[in-house]
């Protein structure tokens, strides 16, 4: 039985006995082994008095848990949106999924479904008629991967409503997260998507 030729040729094992070097695996393990010595000394409990309040360019939002607030939740964002009466947020689209709940105000959500297509590089195209889901306190609201979104309060006061999105598509190569138009009077914090 012949044997298979290896893929490392001289050259190549001369190289890996004297070239140089980089650090990739000894910096791994620093990191983690730091990591992992801080990790006890973040927050278990955020207080609502010290959750930080945005304008952005989907509205007025109070981040619960954010990436930036040194909690030991590593995974996801949560945040509050605060939605005038007979107003509504800005429109985006984001890679993760997002779950919301409403904790107060009557609405609804127009969702525009995406299709799309892989074969040399992404084609993504978007449905021009929303889906209209409607949505009250206690409510669940799921919004499904890359769909443009929008949400509306129908009421005559503020609608408070709490959302919840992945940070694991942003570690994996995804962070496809895009504001397509602004929540009206937050157009001076919008930053506009490249396509």
């Amino acid at each position: 039985m012949a044997q298979t030729p290896s893929f490392v040729d001289a050259i190549e094992r001369e190289r890996a006995r004297t070239g140089d070097h980089v650090n990739f695996y000894a910096e791994a393990l620093e990191a983690s082994k730091q990591f992992r010595a801080e990790y006890p000394q973040r927050q278990n409990v955020v207080k609502w008095d010290t959750m930080p309040m945005e304008r952005s360019a989907d509205g007025l939002i109070k981040h619960i848990i954010h990436e930036k607030m040194n909690t030991k939740e590593c995974c996801i964002d949560i945040y509050m949106q605060f939605i005038p009466p007979s107003g509504a947020t800005g429109t985006s689209r984001h890679l993760t999924e997002e779950v919301a709940y409403v904790v107060e105000g009557n609405g609804y959500d127009h969702h525009y479904d995406v299709s799309f297509d892989c074969k040399d590089e992404f084609i993504w195209e978007w449905s021009t008629t929303p889906k209209k889901f409607e949505w009250g306190p206690g409510d669940f609201i799921y919004i499904p991967p890359y769909c443009a979104h929008k949400r509306f309060n129908t009421g005559d006061s503020e609608a408070r409503v709490v959302v919840i999105n992945s940070r694991i598509m942003k570690a994996i190569g995804f962070d496809w997260f895009d504001q397509l138009e602004p929540a009206e009077g937050f157009e001076d914090v919008w930053v506009p998507p490249s396509d």
